[in-house]
């Protein structure tokens, strides 16, 4: 076959010359050069990403994968997005990310690559800007660290976090208490070990077909990581070989199928926004409504923290997403192929389930139905979402009394304010963080209740906003309101003392003001200014897409292929 690497090192004038003789700096011998498969390892590896500080060894350990295939692996490093320290958050930067990757692999002479992922933005950033390319491709999950403990508990390193402050100021954790959760929680490399949006985002990625089984819930630090970053280097040479792309793995199918399994699994709601992001990249018609649709009224069995008991490494030791899949079949489009050539049935014929507990049946799921519902009404023209499975049933039909925070540093001023006219059947409003409002869409949704309704015992209320959440938090959380309140959605009109009424079953989130009244808020309603007026942030605020459509830039749609066609001198 016709390697586009030939490009690059295959011709014999000058531009051949200088491509390989720069190269021989590393001392690489003819054959690197001649009809072997070159093999870009996309490695998110960062000490600022404290999920993926493992992925330099990883990134070894396919790198002899690829060797023994007869291919020829060079790394590359990509802007990487850690979770846990930037700000203001990462997912203004995804698609930056995203850019990073989509024009290293084309500009490259790479035939087919491996991304190594891990925290949660890295993973969807890089399959967004690998669909792009459309290369053969695989993703190698870095793994979740092992469980936390805490006196005997088993602690989640993400869903401890919202539990802080209900720890201190209900519970009486101490300073030495909370010392000790922080020095254990987050016990191994890895990244967090409930079903969050890291550990959503590796499933999603095992759903789609783009790992080998198995591979999104085995621990960072179990020996098989390393086993199947080997042989997913030996795999992606055979890839290139087959001439197997991204494009022929993700079939609308496959997309209908990592929904179901979503649901099943009891995962984040981020993954509506990075499916949406990566089905536009790689042209697939998605919409926000088919979430509900294919996957708001499948049943839950796995019981992971937050909406179970467990934890990621249980999950696997259970049996991991195989078992999901074989026992999710009569939902799924079995037929779908798979990085490794076959189909997503054939690849979990034989998934035994080691724990009932963890990975419950159709028979006897955890719920009859969970997934994520879209809302629609005049609060969210555009759809909002809400997950069931971690709300609160009593929670799911409620009207109440909107108490609206214009701002986050508005709600963090007031919150807890005992002068807060706030109980627990008001509903608590967030403004201004949306994507182009913040900007980049923060984490913030699941909003902290004041604590003298803490104290009084309350564990849950009705919160909305245009933001995200975690996938480690719960609650009765309605988010990725569109359009946003800053761009002049409904949202921005809501005051204080109006009624809004959640009714999930019927899929309706309205506020309860006259459309005379709506008219007359919004002729008087002012923009607000910009968030930034250069740089990056600017260019990301003129071209983000609202969140129904994934919050990606409008000019990164569909993808420019691989092919380059004037060459550098």
């Amino acid at each position: 076959m016709k390697l586009r690497s030939a490009d690059w090192f295959g011709k014999q004038d000058k531009m051949g010359f200088v491509h390989r003789s720069w190269f021989r700096t590393q001392g690489y011998p003819d054959d690197y050069f001649i009809n072997r498969p070159v093999i870009g390892i996309c490695n998110t590896w960062s000490e600022l990403t404290p999920c993926n500080a493992h992925l330099r060894e990883i990134a070894e350990v396919v790198k002899r994968g690829v060797l023994e295939a007869g291919g020829v692996p060079f790394e590359f490093p990509v802007t990487s997005l850690g979770e846990t320290v930037m700000r203001p958050t990462t997912m203004l930067f995804r698609n930056l990310t995203s850019m990073d990757v989509e024009e290293t692999i084309r500009a490259n002479p790479l035939d087919g690559v491996v991304l190594l992922t891990g925290c949660d933005k890295t993973t969807p950033s890089t399959i967004m800007g690998a669909c792009s390319v459309d290369l053969p491709t695989i993703v190698v999950p870095g793994g979740a660290m092992l469980n936390g403990h805490f006196r005997g508990e088993c602690i989640g390193s993400g869903s401890f976090n919202w539990a802080i402050k209900e720890k201190q100021g209900v519970e009486n954790y101490t300073e030495q208490d909370i010392h000790e959760v922080e020095a254990g929680i987050a016990r191994s490399q890895g990244h967090c070990m409930t079903m969050g949006t890291a550990s959503t985002m590796a499933c999603m990625s095992e759903a789609l077909g783009l790992t080998l089984p198995g591979a999104a819930a085995i621990p960072a630090v179990d020996a098989r990581k390393k086993l199947i970053a080997q042989l997913s280097g030996r795999r992606i040479v055979e890839m290139v070989k087959e001439n197997l792309k991204l494009s022929h793995i993700l079939t609308r199918n496959a997309f209908e199928n990592a929904i179901v399994i979503n649901s099943a699994i009891g995962g984040s709601t981020n993954f509506i926004i990075h499916l949406l992001a990566i089905a536009g990249r790689i042209g697939v018609p998605l919409s926000l409504e088919d979430f509900d649709i294919i996957g708001s009224r499948i049943p839950l069995l796995v019981n992971l923290k937050p909406s179970g008991k467990f934890l990621m490494e249980d999950f696997y030791y259970a049996g991991g997403l195989p078992v999901v899949i074989r026992e999710m079949e009569p939902y799924l489009q079995t037929d779908v192929l798979t990085v490794n050539g076959k189909s997503l049935s054939a690849n979990c014929t034989i998934s035994p389930c080691y724990n009932t507990e963890v990975i419950t049946t159709l028979q006897a799921p955890l719920q009859p139905e969970a997934g994520i519902v879209v809302l629609k009404g005049n609060l969210c023209e555009q759809g909002a979402v809400i997950k069931p499975a971690a709300a609160s049933a009593h929670l799911l039909k409620h009207r109440g009394r909107a108490i609206v925070f214009e701002s986050i540093e508005d709600y963090l001023a007031r919150i807890d304010d005992p002068d807060l006219d706030i109980d627990e059947q008001c509903v608590m409003v967030l403004k201004g963080v949306g994507p182009v409002g913040y900007p980049g869409m923060p984490e913030v949704g699941n909003l902290d209740l004041p604590m003298k309704l803490l104290q009084k015992g309350i564990k849950d209320m009705v919160r909305i906003s245009d933001g995200r959440m975690s996938g480690t938090a719960g609650g009765t959380v309605v988010l990725h309101v569109s359009p946003e309140s800053s761009v002049g959605g409904v949202l921005a009109l809501v005051r204080d003392g109006d009624m809004i009424e959640l009714d999930v079953n019927a899929r309706k989130l309205h506020l309860d003001i006259s459309e005379e009244e709506l008219v007359a808020r919004k002729v008087h309603w002012q923009a607000p200014l910009p968030m930034a007026t250069r740089g990056y942030v600017k260019f990301y605020i003129d071209h983000v897409q609202q969140a129904h459509l994934g919050a990606d830039l409008d000019v990164l749609r569909n993808g420019s292929g691989s092919e380059v066609l004037r060459d550098l001198h």
